[in-house]
């Protein structure tokens, strides 16, 4: 993997500016992204709807609306960013994305809502969150959680993963269909995955 020279708050503005009128634009912002898991679905007619998977057990409702969790937990940073997208590859605006995961010890906050928060995508589909990488805890892998609802639409609950780890050949609910493309920044890891809505 290349050493990215720019931030991760460097690298969302240069993608949200790249995106500006393409909504499914390559996550590509110069030679300091690269290209390291499989691609997410890549735009055409009739895009194969991102997978469910379980919710699991540390779930929280009504999560606060907030994109920046980096006041939560230490951590390393990580920026996750992406497109919600219907079937024939259209942007969803003002789609729900709900974002939860571990702390960097491997351990969810169920008392309040620490590393826990919602967000609605831009008018092209777009959402950011900076966060920290998760991590680890007996019998599953690293990854995150999310929740995906288009205005008025069903909800999608699915967990997103991170390419290389030891861990996604032992953990019986690893599916590479939900692996992001992760990258280094200057100043941590930027991750990208486009969520596709069977609307």
């Amino acid at each position: 993997m290349m050493s990215g020279n720019q931030t991760r708050r460097e690298l969302a503005r240069l993608w949200l500016a790249a995106t500006a009128g393409v909504a499914g634009a390559e996550f590509s912002v110069g030679a300091s992204i690269a290209q390291t898991a499989e691609p997410t679905p890549a735009c055409g007619h009739d895009e194969r709807a991102t997978p469910a998977q379980t919710e699991g057990p540390y779930y929280s409702p009504k999560t606060p609306e907030k994109a920046n969790f980096r006041a939560d937990a230490a951590g390393d940073g990580f920026n996750l960013m992406g497109f919600v997208l219907d079937r024939r590859c259209r942007p969803i605006p003002r789609a729900l994305v709900d974002l939860w995961h571990a702390d960097s010890q491997g351990e969810y906050d169920n008392k309040s809502y620490r590393l826990r928060g919602h967000q609605f995508t831009d008018a092209r589909g777009r959402f950011v969150f900076e966060t920290i990488t998760p991590g680890l805890y007996v019998g599953r892998t690293r990854h995150f959680h999310l929740k995906a609802q288009a205005p008025r639409g069903r909800i999608l609950t699915t967990q997103l993963y991170f390419p290389d780890e030891p861990g996604n050949g032992r953990d019986g609910l690893f599916d590479r269909r939900l692996l992001m493309r992760v990258s280094n920044a200057a100043d941590g890891k930027v991750g990208r995955f486009d969520i596709v809505l069977d609307v």
